[in-house]
């Protein structure tokens, strides 16, 4: 792999401010390298090759200009295709949108060009798919890139995007990520407006779905956290809440941490990963302590019952498509539990500053074993709508990627994301697979 397509997106912007490399030559580096692999894996399945060389020669204008430029100025990145661009088709993997190409941006997409970054196309999404087949991992084509935001993952891990955003409703950020070993965020629910997401996302009907930064290193996800988030005066689900930038250091900070779950049988490798990640911010001076959180027995049967919680595809009218057997009262008494569960983790959540935890129970399953138990421990914070971050933080017999799952009380991303780096910095983070 070319060495400059390993970088952070912060590193790439600095070369481009440097005049050290153009957008241009930035951006042609990427699609090659998509051409390359995208045969073997499948990930990227809009590409907008005329569109990103068009800007990325802007871009370049601008700064030979010496204009004033946003952070990711020059950059490239991609999008998980349930997030809507006009001009490309967006399909979100339903055979009924297959030529579906959307009237405006969603407002992430919009956002994400106001920093100068540069969209290359969209990515493919869920493990498989009638419109567009199936993703594959970019260190074992025979194995699971996880799912939902399965292309964004894989390519960002291949080295033909250098971030990009996906989404997480019960794991599909942090599961991706810790299939293909690269870093992503789950910001607090309400943190990033959901405008132009398709499936189509109710604030009073859906409280766990977000839109977050993927990228194969941590030091890109705040920046990229800082241009997507806040209102946007169509989203009534966002909150207002001033973003508090990482601090530096360990030191005074409380982590607790698990890996025993009711329901799960961690692998010894997921254990040892885990048990990494908390000797690397224990020699970093934080206090770390072996905890059990309340309630976790609750968090998968709160989370089927949702699931077989009738949902509208429009915001216009009511069009649940299918039935359901659930009653009028198990729906009340599952949001009754949902918010005790809510209760009993906050209060718990309280003394400590994070919690790391894994994200799945061992490394990427094969493909086309996933299912509701490879999300036994992202579906917690799910449900309590808190930030977690992924990093890897070790690796599988076979050489496959494990992440581990840092988590953060709500509207602390800073917290999340500093101990994300501890761990990044000690451990190495993303390795370059093999394909």
């Amino acid at each position: 792999m070319d060495e400059l397509l390993s970088l952070s997106a912060v590193a790439q912007a600095s070369l481009i401010r440097r005049r050290e490399i153009s957008s241009e030559q930035l951006v042609r580096l990427h699609l090659a390298r998509i051409a390359e692999l995208n045969p073997q894996i499948n990930a990227v399945v809009q590409i907008d090759e005329a569109g990103a060389l068009e800007s990325a020669r802007r871009a370049d204008s601008r700064t030979a200009a010496g204009e004033d430029v946003g952070p990711f100025h020059g950059v490239p990145f991609t999008l998980k295709d349930w997030i809507e661009t006009t001009g490309l088709v967006c399909a979100a993997g339903m055979t009924e949108r297959a030529g579906y190409i959307p009237k405006r941006d969603a407002t992430v997409a919009i956002r994400m060009r106001e920093t100068g970054a540069i969209l290359l196309g969209k990515t493919n999404v869920l493990e498989e798919n009638p419109v567009y087949g199936a993703t594959r991992n970019p260190y074992d084509l025979g194995r699971s890139p996880g799912a939902s935001s399965s292309g964004e993952a894989a390519i960002i891990a291949a080295g033909g995007s250098p971030m990009g955003l996906g989404s997480d409703s019960g794991g599909s950020l942090r599961f991706p990520a810790h299939c293909c070993g690269i870093a992503t965020l789950k910001p607090t629910t309400g943190r990033v407006p959901l405008t132009g997401h398709y499936p189509r996302i109710g604030a009073s009907h859906d409280p766990r779905t977000v839109i977050g930064p993927m990228s194969r290193w941590v030091e890109d996800l705040w920046p990229m956290l800082v241009a997507i988030s806040g209102v946007d005066q169509r989203d009534p689900s966002v909150a207002p809440v001033p973003l508090e930038p990482p601090e530096a250091g360990m030191s005074g900070r409380r982590i607790g941490w698990f890996t025993a779950m009711p329901g799960a049988q961690p692998s010894a490798e997921t254990v040892k990963a885990v048990e990494a990640a908390v000797s690397a911010v224990s020699a970093a001076e934080a206090t770390t302590e072996r905890v059990e959180l309340p309630r976790l027995e609750e968090s998968m049967p709160l989370t089927r019952i949702y699931w077989a919680r009738l949902q509208s595809p429009s915001w216009a009218e009511w069009l649940p498509g299918r039935s359901s057997s659930l009653t009028a009262e198990e729906i009340e008494r599952s949001i009754f539990e949902w918010d005790r569960f809510r209760r009993t983790m906050l209060a718990f959540m309280a003394p400590f500053d994070a919690i790391i935890c894994p994200v799945a129970e061992e490394a990427a399953p094969l493909h086309g074993k996933t299912t509701a138990q490879s999300y036994i421990y992202t579906l917690p914070f799910s449900l309590t709508g808190w930030p977690a971050a992924t990093v890897r933080a070790g690796s599988s017999g076979a050489g496959l990627p494990i992440g581990v799952q840092v988590v953060a009380k709500p509207w602390r991303e800073a917290d999340a994301l500093a101990v994300a780096a501890i761990i990044e910095s000690a451990l190495g983070g993303w390795l370059q697979p093999a394909i």
